[in-house]
């Protein structure tokens, strides 16, 4: 089936095409929605513009769109008008998306489908986090984390590149703390660097964080492609 995929540039909506090409279905588009704060509920904030860099290095075109509000229906009318895009350019029939748990989510992409006439593909719901995550690791997914904000999640988790002891580490502090071990209630974001779609890694160049005591973010400044082997 050809699809589009609704991206962030994070671990979730980057696997959930990977599954997808192996089940056989072929990723026509990226689509991107850059909210317009982080209090959006449906769509993932953080270093949103090198999402174009992930683009270029997996070969799959891109249509972004801006949103000027943070009301989910809002978002979901951009949603709706980005599917509609990817079907009048790309001849789509469905839509991938990296959702896990949130039923919320699951519900909002389904509706929109439905009225579009599209299936819904969710390589990744209801899957055990921490073999999600191990997973992840295993095929080769180098994934950083974006921002934290959850108790348990300090400063030194931000920019960090994880490995399979961190998500040892991880599995502790999500049974302590009660945070979900894929963060996937938003207590912490991604981005990927690198893995099997991609033809060329990519290099932050430059980076800051920030850090207010409770939350923070890795804000990705400068970035590129490795284009050497």
């Amino acid at each position: 089936m050809k699809l589009a995929s609704l991206f962030s540039g994070g671990k979730d909506s980057t696997y959930a095409i990977y599954l997808a090409q192996k089940q056989g279905h072929e990723v026509k588009c990226l689509l991107s929605i850059f909210p317009k704060s982080d209090e959006s509920h449906l769509l993932h904030h953080p270093n949103m513009k090198w999402t174009k860099l992930q683009s270029e290095t997996m070969n799959i075109p891109q249509l972004t769109i801006t949103s000027n509000s943070d009301e989910t229906n809002n978002e979901l009318i951009l949603i709706e008008n980005l599917l509609q895009n990817a079907k009048d350019q790309f001849q789509i029939e469905g839509l991938v998306h990296g959702g896990i748990q949130s039923k919320f989510q699951k519900d909002k992409f389904e509706s929109i489908c439905l009225k579009l006439n599209l299936k819904v593909i969710a390589p990744l719901w209801n899957t055990d986090p921490e073999k999600y995550m191990n997973e992840l690791v295993d095929s080769e997914f180098n994934f950083i984390m974006t921002t934290v904000s959850s108790d348990g999640l300090n400063d030194s988790w931000l920019g960090k590149k994880i490995l399979k002891s961190d998500i040892i580490s991880l599995k502790h502090l999500s049974e302590k703390f009660g945070f979900n071990l894929n963060f996937e209630g938003g207590e912490a974001e991604t981005f990927v660097i690198n893995c099997p779609l991609f033809t060329n890694s990519i290099k932050i160049n430059q980076s800051e964080k920030i850090w207010d005591g409770y939350r923070g973010r890795f804000e990705i400044v400068d970035a590129g492609l490795n284009f050497h082997a």
